[in-house]
């Protein structure tokens, strides 16, 4: 009998050109059971995210879905298509939540190569895509843009025309879109009495508390968002690999990160946009995430709610009120896991 494979092995560096369509597989609906999901394996206490009470007392059509979840879902249905093959995930950019995302919606998720560069060892390459993410309805919720390090199949196969997209710094405070009208907002409920007006460009925030990951949260949580990548679930295959064992995905450090970021900044539990972000370095079972934020920019979008731009910083196994970052040299210190840059929406004070 002859032997034949339906299977996928997903795409290499040499099979992506610029302006190549990619139309990802299995939509995914969202439900109240994802939310607590998600909440139990990032310990999330964003009110917005927790009560729907609070939530449509303050603008909110009810119960919504993290952003920061939805983003993940979205970025898993594009695995399988970008980054099956992938060595790391690099970095985002211009990324943009337009509105929100309700229990009992589906997301769909498109993408189209926007960059490619071959690396000089020719063995792989880095590739850019946009990837957008829409609802039942066809209405965009979200759209972002990741860059990825990807294998070739083959190490003698042509090299690319290079081709780096010319990506903004930040998304203007002015272009934000998808915040609630926070018309009342309970500081005592929501965790926190500091709004709008209480944070300074330049502050450093310690986060202060903790958590460790362990192998069956971390498979869990990226099973939860169907990302497929090889080097989070298969143990006998990461044996060959750099590491020798299973990484944790890049997600699951920035959701820790931003729970853990609560402590600090619980009234701006909801994000607009996603700036820059970069997974400096891998993060494995047993490591325990710390972060401290810093406030980059302010914008006012309503005479109700401001914004307020983040770095936050994730760090593994060290006292994040050291707010290690950089050297003079602009190389990241020891144990600096993420530097992700994002615009979160705040009430102001009334």
């Amino acid at each position: 009998m002859t032997s034949t494979s339906k299977s996928n092995p997903g795409h290499f560096f040499e099979d992506f050109f610029v302006g190549m369509p990619l139309v990802h597989a299995t939509p995914q609906t969202l439900t109240e059971g994802d939310i607590a999901l998600y909440r139990a394996l990032t310990g999330g206490r964003f009110v917005q995210y927790s009560s729907s009470e609070f939530a449509k007392s303050a603008g909110y059509p009810g119960l919504t879905i993290d952003p920061l979840h939805a983003f993940h879902v979205v970025f898993g249905k594009s695995v399988p298509d970008v980054s099956l093959n992938a060595v790391a995930n690099l970095g985002y950019a211009d990324g943009r939540f337009s509105q929100p995302v309700l229990p009992g919606d589906t997301l769909n998720t498109v993408s189209e190569v926007i960059g490619v560069k071959e690396n000089s060892n020719g063995r792989t390459g880095v590739v850019w895509v946009r990837t957008r993410g829409s609802n039942q309805r066809g209405e965009e919720v979200m759209s972002f843009v990741r860059w990825v390090m990807v294998n070739k199949r083959e190490a003698s196969a042509p090299a690319p025309d290079v081709v780096i997209p010319d990506l903004p710094k930040s998304v203007p405070g002015a272009e934000l879109s998808g915040f609630a009208s926070m018309e009342t907002w309970d500081t005592s409920l929501a965790g926190s009495e500091y709004m709008f007006e209480d944070y300074a460009v330049g502050e450093k925030i310690n986060h202060v508390d903790g958590m460790t990951v362990e192998e069956a949260e971390h498979q869990i949580a990226t099973r939860l968002y169907q990302n497929t990548a090889k080097v989070h679930f298969d143990a006998h295959g990461q044996k060959s690999s750099r590491f020798g064992k299973r990484l944790i995905y890049g997600g699951v450090v920035i959701s820790i990160a931003r729970s853990l970021s609560f402590n600090g900044l619980a009234n701006a539990g909801h994000m607009l946009a996603i700036n820059a972000g970069s997974h400096v370095s891998p993060l494995f079972a047993g490591d325990t995430i710390y972060a401290w934020s810093e406030v980059l920019e302010t914008a006012e979008l309503s005479d109700k709610v401001g914004a307020l731009r983040l770095r936050l910083v994730a760090v593994k196994d060290q006292d994040p009120g050291a707010f290690a970052y950089k050297g003079e040299d602009e190389k990241y210190a020891d144990g600096v896991l993420l530097d992700f840059d994002y615009w979160a929406a705040i009430p102001r004070k009334r």
